[in-house]
């Protein structure tokens, strides 16, 4: 019985798969699709059997938009209750804000009345079936009370707590619990495997681990910000002692008119209630979501790396959390990319048959292949089966010995400067500091096998490294040969490709 049940879970919509509970009505479509004799048939619905089902859905999910209600009251009575003008605080090192300390008191009372009214008026709205535009301004009203705190420079902790607990459940009870708003009456049921490859990108055990890491990261840019916006009067630092606080006030951090750790804070809340969202095919079924999902991790994540490692060049200083949050960002890319990839491929294949780009972009489209994904394990065997779901997790990343050790000495060129005791702030540390974290980054990424050939980068990086030392003056000898010979393995390393495991179906000849 028990195989039976895991037999029954395979395939597109399996709940083991899913690792979340999923609309009822979705289930239902599967089941038509499963029982109809004719494979065709069951691809298709018409019109008023997604009515039908749209209904049964909104029946069974009606309790979310009744808590949708709850919770704007809860907005509307939080200024009354917490009293956003006592205890009181000011940013961390004297930052100046837009806003005086009386008008962000104002300004964070309003906005959770308003927000909460409106939470009120469009949670009783989508309480009637088929209101989509309601849900989703509900959603975004979820990310504005989450924005808020940082905007208004939220005077009191517990303003900042509210605004941020309450915005993440907001978005999670609109378009992650439910399912994204009136997809039933446009989604296409079919096969969960991109044609030509050989694992599903959108699997949840390939969500498992970007869930995970936005997490820790989002745990490291809170305690950070909370610093920042003035809640907390020290930030711990195991290594550099107080060289965290000097870089979260630094000229750099001071500069951007919010919190930039807090900022943090809300792309990582984004990124892991984004990692919940939508079925095993969301690839072909919500390719808007997967190009959001992918500019949060792949760009945000390349610009939120490089103010990190810009760190001992501007300040003069490291900080452990942020390499932490730094640390966690880097990997996220590579294990992103693959679903832009198998997203983009379906787009360019829809294309040459004909379809809309904007229609399949919003709505999705007719599978290309039927064949579904029986090769990621069930989330719901992890406690029983780590490895195996960990392996799935990480399909499309590979780790040749040659990146690896580039990886390695990348670090060796971060942390060398202080072995050969040469000062952070010359111009010898700062060409170690910058060139060893970029080959770092670049041979993480191309950890990614679709990325492979972004290996060729560090060979001008590895160059660079090698030739520059020598015109540097304020750099020891001993650091000048390192940096020299460091340089060159580097080059030499980033000339074989290594192990490539997977297939990739169109963009298999650009793996080289």
């Amino acid at each position: 019985m028990e195989n039976g049940n895991q037999n029954k879970n395979k395939g597109e919509g399996g709940m083991g798969k899913r690792g979340v509970t999923r609309p009822m009505a979705e289930m239902s479509m599967k089941k038509n699709h499963d029982d109809n004799k004719g494979h065709e048939k069951g691809m298709k619905m018409n019109k008023e059997q997604r009515h039908e089902m749209l209904n049964m859905h909104h029946s069974n999910t009606l309790w979310i938009y009744w808590t949708i209600i709850m919770l704007g009251v809860w907005m509307v009575a939080s200024p009354l209750t917490f009293d956003y003008a006592k205890n009181v605080v000011e940013p961390s090192g004297g930052r100046d804000v837009w806003l005086s300390i009386s008008s962000r008191i104002s300004a964070m009372k309003w906005s959770d009345i308003i927000s909460g009214l409106l939470l009120i008026f469009f949670g009783w709205r989508a309480l009637t079936p088929n209101r989509p535009y309601s849900i989703w301004i509900t959603c975004f009203i979820g990310i504005w009370i989450s924005m808020a705190p940082l905007i208004f420079w939220s005077p009191t902790a517990v303003g900042y707590l509210n605004g941020t607990m309450v915005g993440a459940l907001v978005i999670a009870l609109t378009i992650l619990i439910p399912g994204m708003p009136n997809m039933i009456m446009f989604m296409k049921m079919g096969g969960d495997l991109p044609a030509g490859w050989s694992y599903n990108p959108s699997s949840w055990p390939q969500r498992w681990i970007m869930i995970v890491l936005a997490f820790i990261g989002w745990m490291a840019s809170r305690y950070l910000g909370a610093f920042q916006l003035g809640y907390i009067d020290s930030a711990w630092d195991p290594f550099f002692g107080n060289s965290t606080m000097k870089v979260l006030n630094s000229d750099m951090s001071h500069s951007w008119p919010i919190s930039d750790a807090a900022l943090g804070t809300l792309a990582y809340t984004l990124e892991f209630l984004m990692g919940f969202m939508g079925s095993t095919s969301r690839w072909r079924t919500m390719p808007w979501m997967v190009t959001f999902f992918g500019i949060l991790v792949i760009p945000l994540g390349f610009v939120s790396i490089f103010l990190v490692i810009s760190q001992p060049l501007t300040v003069g200083a490291w900080c452990t959390l942020c390499l932490v949050t730094a640390a966690i960002m880097l990997p996220m890319i590579p294990l992103q990319i693959d679903e832009v990839i198998a997203m983009g491929q379906h787009m360019v294949q829809r294309k040459q048959k004909g379809d809309s780009l904007w229609k399949v972009f919003w709505k999705g489209g007719e599978p290309i292949t039927t064949q579904s994904d029986n090769r990621s394990p069930e989330l719901i065997n992890f406690p029983q089966q780590p490895g195996e779901v960990f392996k799935a997790s990480i399909w499309g990343m590979s780790f040749p010995w040659a990146l690896t050790v580039s990886t390695i000495l990348g670090l060796w060129l971060m942390f060398s400067p202080s072995l050969f005791g040469v000062g952070i702030e010359t111009r010898a540390a700062d060409l170690n500091h910058l060139g060893g974290a970029l080959i770092v980054v670049v041979a993480v990424v191309c950890m990614a096998e679709a990325l492979r050939i972004g290996r060729y980068l560090n060979i001008i990086i590895g160059l660079l490294i090698a030739a520059l030392p020598w015109f540097i003056q304020d750099g020891s000898l001993a650091l000048t040969l390192s940096s020299t010979i460091t340089g060159v393995i580097v080059v030499l390393l980033s000339i074989p490709r290594g192990v490539v495991n997977e297939k990739y179906g169109l963009w298999d000849k650009y793996v080289k």
